[in-house]
């Protein structure tokens, strides 16, 4: 249990007492009823709704509910205070043992404060940067790899069984553009001069992978048709590309569980499979649609068509799965591939995407709805641009990838820790600037550097207590040397990880995690600046060693949290800076 939870627990103890009192109708539902952090601080250490949630379907008032209520809250050792705000608010003050206990609880549980079985072993499949073999990961498939990594890292600390998965768009026109690319990089090997014509991949990266397709095949392609060499190259510059994006990924820290073959639905059956599903359910027909939005009647042709029902789930306009030649759409084999998940069992699915495939949302929810018989949900989150700068000047472009910056020049110029801290210091869906020379500023500024110094600075602490004979390694029994509001403060921050990470896990939000982290330090180094004015708040009493064992019991769950926290979000706490 933690303190947010005991005090949910206590507060419907008490609604138990009014019913059984006969000061609330019978069989309320107490669903509603939530105790959070109040939204002004000044206000109390805890806020409860159960007046407001409560008062209509019992026909009461609401702040006779909550009259009643704050004085049972109030005979509870642990509440010093239950005021009535507003119509029905209710405003906690807990005692100071109550928050001490906090600490306690904190260095009992370790690693494992703020874990929860909320997922309750729900399988979640989390598919995350997917980006098309063609090339090295850019910056902005790096905020999707982070974004996607720290929110199955949060869904697997919060109880749910996650399956991270990269889906490989190896099926695509764009593989033979690949492959035709590659060609000209082999012929180059062979001294050949060639010209990458418009639709081709210029990049120097291709370079070596053309070297490499003469050390095996030799001059075999060498003036052969495109129908000779097509495809053994296609497959072999798709393997060449994956080998380079999971060593890209490699270098950030992100392990995937599943790499699926976007190849492997075709020709086996199981695209037609997705689309018989449909069809059985009456939800795949023969029809012509209406011309696009802002098409002139004499620029559009219209075609018979094979369509999935989708606006029977939302959607904005029914969606072809097969073209009028017979060949499948693209969003044909995107079905059968959430059709393979639900079939493999997922109860809910994640998708990551970039913010230029925002119009697949509704047509992809849909289709997932129409499989599933609405059973499995499926979230998409969409990451927005990224513009990395140094100061005033936007970096535009690597000379290896030749048209844009890759993900493994980020994480040469700052570190995979600074990469993926600094791309959760924004909502997915909010465009953000990543500025090189503020992320290497030792300063507030500098948000992962600031939570960063602040693990350093304790373990410094620590290391200093150790050495002057003073470090405590087990929970000391007198904790009320924690008295000043500083410090209470900086444990009530604590207390609110293990509610904020469950929120955070529920919403997929792991950015809510890097903002807590924040907070915390700050608070953190607010203790320590007011320790260097005033003696008693230092960590280190030398005359007093039950007040010091009682202030490194503190600081080591600060620690505790911090390194959690950053855990999640695949960064490493360092203990020196």
């Amino acid at each position: 249990m933690t303190v947010f939870a005991d005090i949910h627990a206590l507060v419907l103890q008490s609604l138990a007492a009014m019913t059984r009192d006969g000061q609330l109708p019978p069989d309320l539902s107490m669903a509603g009823v939530a105790v959070e952090p109040p939204r002004d601080a000044a206000h109390g250490d805890m806020a409860t709704n159960a007046a407001m949630v409560l008062a209509k379907p019992a026909g009461l008032k609401p702040r006779d509910i909550a009259e009643t209520l704050a004085g049972l809250l109030a005979a509870d050792p642990r509440i010093v205070s239950a005021e009535v705000a507003g119509p029905g608010f209710l405003n906690l003050r807990l005692s100071a043992d109550t928050w001490r206990n906090v600490i306690r609880g904190v260095l009992a549980d370790g690693a494992a404060y703020g874990r929860s079985a909320v997922g309750q072993g729900r399988k979640v499949n989390v598919e995350y940067v997917s980006a098309n073999p063609t090339g090295p990961l850019h910056v902005g498939h790096t905020r999707g790899a982070v974004f996607g990594d720290a929110l199955a890292s949060l869904m697997d600390f919060t109880g749910y069984d996650v399956t991270r998965e990269y889906y490989i768009n190896d099926g695509g026109g764009q593989v033979d553009v690949l492959a035709r690319s590659v060609y000209l990089r082999y012929l180059e090997a062979h001294g050949q001069k060639v010209a990458f014509v418009d639709g081709t991949y210029p990049g120097d990266y291709l370079i070596e992978v053309g070297q490499a397709l003469k050390a095996k095949v030799g001059d075999a392609f060498v003036g052969k048709k495109e129908a000779v060499w097509l495809e053994d190259v296609r497959s072999f510059a798709t393997d060449a590309m994956m080998a380079l994006i999971r060593e890209d990924l490699a270098a950030l820290g992100v392990q995937m569980d599943v790499f699926y073959s976007e190849k492997s639905l075709y020709g086996t059956g199981r695209i037609e499979a997705a689309i018989d599903d449909l069809r059985s359910k009456g939800l795949i027909y023969e029809g012509t649609l209406e011309p696009p939005k802002g098409k002139l009647p004499e620029d559009w042709e219209p075609r018979v068509q094979t369509l999935f029902k989708s606006t029977d789930f939302g959607d904005d306009v029914d969606r072809p799965v097969m073209k009028s030649d017979g060949a499948w759409t693209y969003f044909a084999p995107d079905i059968a591939y959430h059709f393979d998940k639900i079939c493999r069992g997922f109860d809910e699915l994640i998708d990551v995407f970039g913010a230029d495939h925002g119009g697949y949302v509704k047509r992809m929810k849909a289709a997932v709805a129409a499989l599933s018989d609405n059973r499995v949900p499926l979230d998409i989150k969409l990451t927005q641009l990224v513009k990395l700068r140094r100061g005033e000047e936007e970096l535009k472009m690597s000379k290896r990838a030749g048209t844009f910056v890759t993900l493994r020049d980020v994480v040469d110029l700052v570190g995979p820790d600074v990469t993926r801290f600094v791309m959760l210091t924004r909502k997915n869906d909010a465009p953000l600037d990543f500025d090189v020379d503020k992320v290497t500023e030792q300063s507030k500024e500098n948000a992962v550097w600031y939570v960063q110094y602040a693990h350093a600075r304790i373990q410094s602490v620590l290391r200093k207590a150790d050495e002057a004979g003073m470090a405590a390694g087990a929970t000391p029994a007198d904790l009320s040397a924690i008295a000043d509001p500083a410090e209470l403060g900086l444990v009530a921050k604590l207390a609110e990880w293990p509610r904020l990470v469950e929120v955070a896990a529920q919403t997929h939000e792991p950015h809510r995690v890097a903002f807590y982290l924040y907070d915390v330090a700050s608070d953190f180094h607010g203790l320590w600046n007011k320790g260097n004015a005033a003696p008693a708040l230092r960590f280190l009493q030398e005359d007093d060693k039950a007040a010091t064992a009682a202030k490194l019991a503190l600081i080591r769950s600060v620690a505790i949290v911090i390194s959690n926290g950053l855990g999640i979000l695949g960064v490493t706490p360092v203990d020196k800076m």
